[in-house]
């Protein structure tokens, strides 16, 4: 059985939404009631995965991880190209998208003044809409970034979505891309995911 260790509405979600995907068993360890999470991850980041002995950090490489070894319709694996073109918007979501959706959490942190933090707010916000446009074009003519299902890529990214409430500034979510999420956000999987997390956080 795997171990996950993740904080509420972090990255880790898309890790145990995909868990669940693949009906694997898994126990789920919130990582504020870890005496010293640094001897699990030196970086102190979540997710983390124990796969018995083995313990595997870094998002996407866990993604990947799992969608390998375990059969799944989210990452085809009979042609080549339509694999990479699934990997390449996995690694959009975790390398590019990601990264400007925590431009807010670190502006938020690193700048106690709220006058002064809000320009690098809405820059940030600006570089996010600018995303979303994007991936709002890959879908002009499908329902998911995989086609007419549901990929690992949508997943991930309707978790990053989430985390623009968190912030006073306007992210434009595009009409396709909105649909997409809702999508997701209505599998069984995400729900039950959300659920976890919030009732393992208030038993914590």
């Amino acid at each position: 059985m795997y171990t996950l260790y993740y904080l509420p509405g972090a990255c880790a979600l898309a890790t145990q939404v995909i868990l669940r995907e693949l009906r694997q068993p898994f126990e789920l360890v919130d990582k504020r009631g870890v005496d010293n999470f640094l001897a699990i991850n030196p970086t102190g980041k979540i997710p983390v995965l124990n796969d018995g002995e083995n313990s595997l950090v870094e998002g996407a490489a866990i993604l990947l991880y799992l969608l390998n070894k375990h059969e799944n319709n989210l990452l085809p694996q009979a042609d080549v190209f339509q694999k990479q073109k699934a990997i390449e918007n996995i690694l959009f979501a975790n390398a590019t998208m990601h990264p400007a959706y925590n431009r807010l959490f670190f502006a938020t942190g690193a700048i106690a003044d709220e006058h002064a933090r809000q320009p690098f707010l809405e820059a940030a916000a600006v570089a996010i809409n600018e995303l979303w446009v994007l991936v709002e074009k890959k879908l002009a003519q499908q329902a998911f970034l995989g086609g007419d299902q549901v990929s690992t890529a949508d997943i991930m990214l309707a978790v990053y979505a989430r985390w623009g409430a968190y912030f006073p500034v306007d992210i434009v979510i595009p009409e396709k891309v909105s649909k997409m999420l809702a999508e997701v956000e209505a599998r069984p999987s995400f729900i039950a995911s959300i659920a976890a997390e919030q009732a393992h956080s208030t038993d914590a």
